[in-house]
């Protein structure tokens, strides 16, 4: 898996601050966290070096944060790590990296929103606000966001899986929403920035409630019925209503549907994730089985009623 052929080490780090960014280079350095393309290591109090380690696509995903998240922060309700320096490769580091603010926050998959109202309003008022009209040279997604039937295979790999392993109790329910939601009407309107990975690790909590987003590698611009799906796995039970009346506009009721399919491919997904960190293979990370769980049981509990 790992695409780079450096060790990531704060020497390395401060190394490339000296070459580069010498004034941010006596500030204190520590890990912040290890995700599927990037370390982030926080600088000093306020800042965070986000370098590629683990994925060849990371290069590209980081150059595409720098390019348009400086653009879209601005009158957003929650804090997003803002590019503010961009690291060239070199001989010292091949690749290319990121300096940008800090967001401070405990991830979701760690710490769940426990207060449902504040959480779907906050939520709603921040896609609300991200959810803008893209140009047309905003990024397409990479491996996300073309039409829902297109994933049939996968869907179906990864839900026979999860019942073969005993991780999914209901699977017929679980197929009836996806394929209800692969035949809803598709999408017609502009496309609209979407952070395109809004999983519970990519969000973050403080006093019950969300406090920032992170890590816009996917941001992609595209149906926002794949970021709507984020509601059924990130918030607490009940809370869905509420934050679907928050949103604006008022999603219909075509994007509702093919938003619960996208919640039920990201639920298996996670489901899968933590099952692998259970098990301890690499890779996995046994906080996201829950959240996968929790969203399946509300999508097919909806779905009866």
């Amino acid at each position: 898996m790992t695409a780079t052929g450096t060790d990531i080490t704060a020497d390395l780090i401060r190394d490339l601050l000296r070459e580069q960014h010498p004034d941010l280079a006596d500030r204190p350095l520590k890990l912040g966290a290890l995700g599927w393309d990037n370390q982030v290591w926080r600088l000093g109090d306020d800042l965070a070096v986000r370098i590629p380690w683990a994925t060849e696509s990371a290069d590209a995903l980081l150059r595409k944060e720098h390019t348009w998240l400086p653009l879209l922060a601005e009158g957003l309700p929650l804090p997003i790590p803002v590019p503010q320096r961009l690291g060239e490769p070199s001989a010292r580091f091949p690749r290319p990296w990121l300096v940008t603010t800090w967001v401070p926050g405990e991830p979701a998959d760690r710490a769940p929103a426990t207060r449902p109202e504040e959480a779907a309003d906050t939520l709603a008022a921040f896609l609300t606000a991200f959810h803008r009209r893209a140009p047309e040279e905003a990024p397409v997604g990479r491996d996300r966001g073309g039409r829902l039937a297109d994933t049939a295979e996968s869907f179906t790999g990864a839900l026979t899986r999860a019942a073969e392993l005993g991780l999914v109790h209901d699977p017929d329910a679980v197929r009836a929403v996806w394929e209800d939601a692969a035949a809803a009407p598709g999408w017609t309107g502009p496309r609209r920035w979407l952070h395109g990975d809004l999983h519970p690790a990519n969000i973050l909590t403080t006093d019950g409630t969300f406090c920032g987003v992170i890590d816009f590698g996917d941001l992609f611009a595209g149906d926002p019925a794949f970021d709507l799906a984020s509601a059924w796995l990130l918030l607490p039970d009940g809370a869905t209503d509420r934050f679907h009346a928050a949103y604006h506009p008022a999603p219909d009721p075509a994007t509702l549907r093919r938003a619960r399919g996208w919640a039920v491919l990201r639920a298996l997904a996670g489901i899968h994730i933590g099952h692998a960190g259970d098990q301890g293979r690499p890779g996995g990370k046994p906080t996201w089985g829950p959240p996968g769980q929790a969203a399946l049981r509300r999508l097919t509990a909806a779905a009866r009623s």
